[in-house]
């Protein structure tokens, strides 16, 4: 991709509103770009992020069995009123009366919509376990948006829903489900710690919120830094010891990366979804879902993978594999020469934003470090026959040859 063909206008100056590191540097590396109040355009380069974040979701739930359906957005009250949660949504529903004079809802969330489908399939034990998954968008009336795409009121969600014959069965799979969403961290380069946490308006009796640790984060847990245990404050009711080990909790300040429920059958009993047994008995089916928001993980990587010049991509979630820099555009020997390379690296296979802009070196180093991909060659008089390798996580400038480039590349991929 030429940079000077591409859809991305980086910017010196920022909001003042904007004070999370990834409220600022996705707006100044164009990134994203805010429509109102909650609601934001992913640009080209946000785009290609949350792709890779979708991909990387998408295998891991994958491996645990999960089969992706697409569910509306838009939702009937009637489906509501059978949950009984109408109106005790938190934050409350956006509602609305179509032309015939129905109440609608944006879905905030999707039990209601998945259990009434389940029902209509789901018969008998033979039929179970089942899980269904989905990547789409979600709509929340937040009272007061903030931290970028930390707290949104439209955001794109993958929520997963588990179905089982038995609390047995649902604990076996929710075990699954953890460390799937633990190995997605990590694929993301994140270090989480699986909370103990309350269920809020989901409804269950047990869940856990996947916590990454920030200075800026707005929820607050405490930790045992002997067994690894951990709970959300609202959980706690004043206990400052480890029910497991002892030791004294430790307070932290986090960022929620995920949470995961053990509904047990609270939907399925309200809204008809049973099976009949092995013994011709007809029992309720006992749920789990399992929520991430790719949005809200991609603002999470930016908190926690930047410096003073900008985002640290890591290789997994890059927008392009490597950022080309032609210091030189009006020396034709140095444009032909950027241009073989860049031929060479599309054709080997690599993803490449080539910035042929008629910029100065300053501004093209500077937005290729706000910008963050993970690795920087640079092409100019200087260089000579050599180009310029450079790691954005690290500082160290290797000057190679371009056969050595592709070689260095493909080893470090």
């Amino acid at each position: 991709m030429f940079q000077s063909k591409f859809f991305a206008k980086t910017l010196r100056d920022i909001p003042k509103e904007a004070i999370t590191k990834n409220h600022q540097l996705l707006l100044k590396g164009c990134y994203i770009n805010q429509l109102i109040s909650g609601v934001w355009t992913l640009n080209p380069l946000g785009l290609r992020v949350l792709k890779k974040i979708e991909s990387i979701i998408r295998e891991e739930i994958n491996n645990i069995g999960g089969q992706e359906i697409f569910m509306p957005a838009l939702q009937p009250r009637e489906l509501w009123g059978r949950s009984g949660r109408w109106e005790k949504m938190d934050p409350p529903l956006f509602k609305f009366k179509d032309r015939h004079d129905k109440w609608l809802t944006l879905g905030s969330t999707h039990e209601e919509v998945v259990t009434d489908l389940a029902a209509q399939y789901v018969k008998s034990y033979k039929d179970l376990p089942l899980a269904l998954y989905q990547i789409q968008n979600k709509f929340r009336n937040e009272m007061r948006s903030s931290g970028g795409l930390l707290r949104v009121r439209e955001f794109v969600m993958k929520d997963l829903y588990s179905f089982h014959i038995n609390k047995e069965d649902l604990d076996q799979y929710y075990e699954k489900a953890k460390q799937a969403y633990l190995e997605i961290y990590k694929r993301c380069s994140l270090k989480v710690i699986p909370v103990e946490a309350s269920s809020g308006t989901i409804g269950g009796n047990c869940s856990h919120e996947f916590m990454v640790l920030s200075g800026s984060g707005e929820d607050k847990i405490a930790v045992c830094e002997k067994c690894n245990w951990g709970a959300n404050s609202e959980i706690l009711k004043g206990k400052y010891f480890c029910p497991h080990c002892g030791r004294e909790l430790q307070a932290a300040s986090s960022i929620e990366a995920g949470h995961i429920f053990k509904l047990g059958a609270i939907y399925s009993e309200k809204m008809g979804l049973s099976f009949m047994d092995a013994d011709g008995k007809q029992k309720p089916v006992i749920m789990g879902c399992y929520g991430i928001g790719v949005g809200r993980l991609m603002a999470i990587i930016v908190e926690c993978l930047s410096d003073e010049k900008g985002i640290v991509w890591p290789k997994s979630v890059a927008p392009f594999d490597v950022h080309l820099l032609c210091l030189d555009t009006k020396d034709k020997d140095i444009n032909k020469k950027t241009t073989e390379i860049y031929n060479n690296l599309i054709e080997a296979g690599f993803d490449v934003l080539f910035d042929d802009r008629d910029e100065s070196a300053s501004v093209k180093l500077k937005d290729a470090d706000l910008i963050g991909i993970p690795t920087r060659l640079v092409i100019s008089q200087k260089t000579g026959n050599k180009v310029e390798y450079k790691e954005r996580a690290n500082s160290k400038i290797e000057l190679l040859s371009a056969d050595e480039i592709s070689q260095k590349l493909k080893r470090e991929a």
